[in-house]
């Protein structure tokens, strides 16, 4: 079986298409991937390390605002659908995935337009323009949460869930090699800062702000900043003179960092919010008020009514997230309480799901 992985941008796309093609491999080894993603974006070296191959298509999205890029988008779609149709006829998929993200568009057209039969994962609550225009030709729609088909047609779609790398869902094995991997004292709290795979400067700025407060509370951090903010954080660590503060630009070692964590910050977009559910750990979200259609804040509310996590909005971060996260690590009943109903919402076999529903296609 050939099979078509496309779409990226982000690390919320990124990862589930990793998870759903290293499952259909487990299910069958003989199966042939191939990724296409945009050039420049961080699917072209992320993919690669996951051990995949990846072709990179010249497509980019329309700003909101009137800009020069906007007056090139044409071109760039119209290459982009052109190069789409030579990979669907050179790598002859059997099916076509498409997980979101600007180059899901112009692959899956080609795929549908050579008959081929194409399935779309959603992450998140709220569906995204791309997936929207796509699900008219899809066989399948992949989804993540209820109440979809106010953007789907309802005989499509799957609840599945979204997949999570395998080892997320080992973290809870792995407490003391993740102590070790970043230097922690067995006998103090650790938050753990997340702000999505490209950081998040409104949670980098209100941590800069507040470091002493933890430090002063005995609280240990694992801070990942994204690489636009990594040098201000590190030099706020040195000038902090404590070791209770560690400063990443990404973790790779993400089971080994929920592992640790007694509570965690994060914004809330897709995957970050499967991740979560499926770990157990109680949370503090921080929705981008600018994500499209402010589906981040539809994502965290989607926990937030379930007693599942606790909201902290982007406007009020800066005065109000240091105290909410020290507050939270204080409150042990609170955290359990909040893990419990948290794990209610995971789907473990979110990737086998998918990957069960795209070999359907082709049978």
């Amino acid at each position: 079986m050939n099979v078509i992985i496309s779409g990226g941008g982000t690390g919320g796309h990124i990862y589930p298409a990793i998870a759903i093609a290293n499952e259909l491999k487990t299910i069958d080894p003989t199966t042939r991937l191939l990724f296409v993603g945009a050039e420049g974006k961080m699917e072209m070296e992320k993919v690669p390390r996951a051990g995949y191959e990846i072709i990179g298509l010249p497509v980019v999205g329309i700003r909101r605002e009137l800009t020069l890029a906007n007056l090139l988008f044409p071109i760039k779609l119209g290459r982009s659908l052109l190069r789409a149709q030579e990979i669907v006829r050179d790598f002859r998929p059997d099916v076509a995935v498409g997980v979101g993200g600007y180059a899901s568009g112009p692959l899956l057209l080609a795929a549908s337009l050579k008959g081929v039969p194409t399935l779309i994962q959603e992450q998140n609550s709220y569906a995204g323009l791309t997936n929207k225009v796509l699900a008219r030709w899809a066989k399948r729609i992949c989804v993540a949460y209820p109440g979809m088909d106010a953007f789907f047609p309802v005989d499509k779609i799957r609840l599945t869930g979204n997949p999570v790398r395998s080892d997320i869902q080992l973290a809870d094995a792995q407490v003391e090699a993740g102590r070790q991997f970043f230097g922690l004292d067995t006998n103090r709290p650790t938050l753990l800062v997340i702000g999505g795979s490209q950081g998040a400067r409104t949670i980098n700025e209100s941590m800069e702000a507040g470091l002493s407060r933890f430090v002063d509370a005995g609280v240990q951090v694992v801070w990942q900043t994204g690489a636009g903010f990594i040098e201000r954080a590190q030099q706020a660590v040195t000038a902090l003179g404590s070791p209770l503060v560690r400063a990443y630009d990404f973790i790779y070692e993400m089971d080994k960092a929920y592992a640790v964590a007694d509570a965690v910050v994060s914004r809330a977009g897709a995957l970050s919010v499967s991740e979560l559910a499926l770990v157990g750990r109680p949370a503090i979200l921080v929705p981008f008020p600018q994500a499209s259609e402010d589906h981040q804040t539809k994502n965290a509310m989607s926990l937030v009514d379930r007693n599942a996590a606790l909201l902290v909005r982007d406007q009020d971060a800066r005065q109000q997230l240091i105290g909410a996260a020290l507050a939270l690590l204080a409150n042990q009943r609170q955290r359990e309480q909040l893990s419990v109903e948290l794990k209610k919402l995971g789907k473990p076999t979110a990737a086998r799901d998918i990957a069960e529903e795209v070999r359907k296609l082709v049978q």
